[in-house]
């Protein structure tokens, strides 16, 4: 019987709030010990219930993922305040840790064809609260951005996953043969307009879950001699086993998924040459359409501080206020279809917070929030007990333990939880 990897999972807070949710995860009887390869990874050693429905979790403080592919981002190794594209990005798990090292000065742009996948990727970058991050719903191979804009790509294409058959035992049965030659067309595609979206000097990760060589050293060869990236080679990272590269693939990693206790991944990383000149097949195009504002200061309510949103502009669409951060423009051309993350809802003409924007609550509970000190008390919230909390007013924050976890309904100072 073959061994399943262990859980893995990575922490999602601001880097002072660390010790804060590694408390919250203890209270709920979790231990873990950290990841060799980045500060903000752990592996699990005692799962009492499903990660997935700890309260950490639930408001967007970790994010379940293998360790394999937690590094992709980390090859990738954005600057902070850059401009990522995330070519195929659901569930956002790459998306997301790419958001984390750019910092909330940076822009991620997550791009998911599948209208379900895309709901799901949505729905995790909101949880998180990474408000500079965005989505778009494109096929891969033909979005419509500027050529030669982009510093850094993100490309984990659809693949024949045999490299996750721990889990997924069929996997070898469903692709197979002349099966995966429909992927390995579509990765070709996309490889070519990442090259071509990249700017000269650009960086493309080219990482899959695979250990199909067609798929991988030979791809990478092909973008090589017939796109003409150049292979940057990438040090192993600590704490994983490494098979050999087949032939073609120097410089390039893959990971011995049985040995790593995690999935068979392969990693490369691709230059575009400074000295490549790119032809604009699009008209010029540059900056977003005009929109519908709010000032900064829409955003003030119990347990919100305006000043805390990552640069950029509040901007109204129907009933939704959401965020479009400062690189936008510079990324995106008018007539392109995006989202940018949920800040709220307009209602009267007055905005209402998201529940889950923890992201505006200060780091230090003011004197109109709830501050609770046991799990125990946040459980019964959730299952719909109600609460007393002495508090005036119709909204405040909910902390545990100086945490912040979410914004909460008040209704004659009883806590109303509406979380989704």
């Amino acid at each position: 019987m073959q061994k399943i990897p262990s859980r893995s999972f990575r922490l999602v807070c601001q880097p002072q709030q660390i010790a804060q949710v590694e408390a919250l995860l203890h209270a709920q009887g979790y231990a873990f010990e950290p990841e060799p390869f980045s500060p903000w990874c752990r592996k699990l050693t005692a799962e009492p219930k499903p990660l997935g429905s700890s309260l950490a979790a639930l408001f967007g403080y970790v994010y379940i993922q293998d360790r394999s592919s937690m590094l992709p981002p980390l090859a990738l190794a954005p600057q902070q305040g850059s401009a990522v594209l995330d070519m195929c990005a659901s569930p956002g798990s790459k998306t997301g840790f790419l958001a984390q090292l750019v910092g909330n000065t940076g822009f991620v742009l997550g791009n998911e064809p599948g209208k379900a996948r895309l709901a799901t990727l949505r729905a995790n970058l909101h949880s998180l609260n990474l408000a500079h991050a965005a989505t778009c719903s494109y096929g891969g191979e033909a979005l419509p951005l500027k050529p030669a804009s982009w510093d850094c790509i993100q490309l984990d294409p659809p693949c024949s996953g045999w490299g996750t058959v721990e889990k997924n035992p069929q996997v070898m049965q469903l692709w197979h043969g002349e099966k995966t030659r429909p992927l390995i067309y579509l990765q070709r595609q996309l490889l070519a307009k990442a090259y071509e979206l990249l700017r000269p000097g650009g960086i493309v990760v080219y990482s899959t879950c695979t250990t199909n060589v067609e798929e991988n050293e030979e791809q990478v060869r092909y973008a090589v001699e017939e796109l003409g990236f150049v292979v940057e080679p990438l040090p192993p990272f600590e704490g994983f086993a490494w098979e050999e590269p087949a032939q073609g693939g120097a410089g390039t990693l893959r990971v011995d998924g049985a040995n790593s206790d995690a999935q068979g991944f392969y990693i490369a990383r691709l230059r575009k040459p400074e000295t490549e000149y790119t032809a604009f097949s699009l008209p010029e195009q540059d900056g977003l359409p005009a929109f519908d504002t709010l000032p900064r200061s829409a955003l003030a309510a119990p347990c919100s501080d305006p000043s805390l949103l990552p640069p950029g502009q509040v901007a109204i669409f129907g009933e939704h206020a959401r965020f479009v951060p400062q690189l936008a423009a510079q990324c995106l051309s008018a007539g392109f279809i995006w989202q940018g993350a949920l800040l709220g809802k307009m209602r009267a003409g007055a905005l209402c917070l998201a529940p889950r924007l923890r992201l505006l609550m200060p780091s230090a509970p003011p004197a109109e929030a709830l501050q609770l000190d046991d799990v125990d008390t946040i459980q019964s919230l959730l299952t719909g007990c109600s609460y007393a909390s002495g508090l005036s007013g119709r909204e405040t924050g909910l902390y545990w333990q100086g945490l912040p976890l979410c914004r909460v309904s008040l209704k004659n100072g009883r806590v109303i939880f509406t979380i989704k």
